[in-house]
């Protein structure tokens, strides 16, 4: 299925925020790797004269101004997937599933939007393997959460439970591609609302190489 005209526009919206956050982490990495939290004073308290304490300020306000726009781009993608959904199961009302709706492309490169989440079974006939989730899927997005916004699987778990019945956007790297899938959360004869369990591993950011690196301690949660 295309995606209309509305979706590319707010997909593409997505992706300039994306690439600005890159650019201003980078701003951040030049200023001998401060990052967001590093300190902007020395050990006396006074401003450090080694960094360009300004510039800093600047990025890290700018990329916090870009992280609440990314937070409403993706629930217009939400709300524009749940419209093109619907159209969709209008159309085709013999259909018993939802249909999946995937877009590949090549891996994200960009450090602020890292997999947080590892898909690591699928049950049979569930709403995640009817929307073509699979075993190793490491999500990127689910709905409005990302490695951003993520606090934890309970968060994950509360969003599906709050989207019963409607789509959610989730994007995954699947043999490092990305591929973008519509999923309903829903009621099926086995347990949860969608069938799948996830493993989420403990992230650390690390500025002076700006990537994020996964611990081997991992945290599961069914849904």
């Amino acid at each position: 299925m295309a995606a209309s005209e509305q979706m590319k526009t707010l997909m593409k919206q997505r992706d300039d925020i994306q690439k600005e956050i890159e650019e201003l982490t980078d701003v951040l990495q030049s200023q001998k790797g401060v990052g967001l939290d590093g300190p902007l004073v020395d050990s006396d308290g006074y401003p450090r004269n080694d960094i360009d304490v300004y510039s800093v300020r600047h990025a890290r306000h700018r990329i916090a101004c870009l992280q609440t726009d990314y937070s409403a781009v993706m629930k217009d993608i939400e709300t524009e997937l749940y419209r093109i959904h619907a159209e969709l199961r209008e159309s085709r009302e013999d259909e018993s599933h939802d249909i999946p709706m995937e877009v590949t492309g090549s891996a994200p490169t960009s450090p602020q939007a890292p997999p947080f989440v590892t898909v690591d079974r699928v049950d049979p006939s569930s709403p995640a393997a009817d929307a073509g989730l699979q075993v190793g899927d490491e999500i990127v997005e689910f709905g409005s959460v990302t490695s951003h916004n993520f606090t934890g699987l309970k968060q994950i778990g509360e969003l599906v439970h709050h989207s019963v019945g409607r789509p959610v956007r989730v994007a995954v790297l699947r043999q490092e591609k990305s591929v973008l899938i519509c999923l309903t959360p829903g009621p099926w004869s086995g347990r949860g609302n969608l069938g799948c369990c996830v493993v989420a591993h403990h992230q650390s950011i690390q500025f002076r190489d700006t990537r994020l690196t996964c611990s081997s301690t991992c945290v599961f949660i069914k849904v």
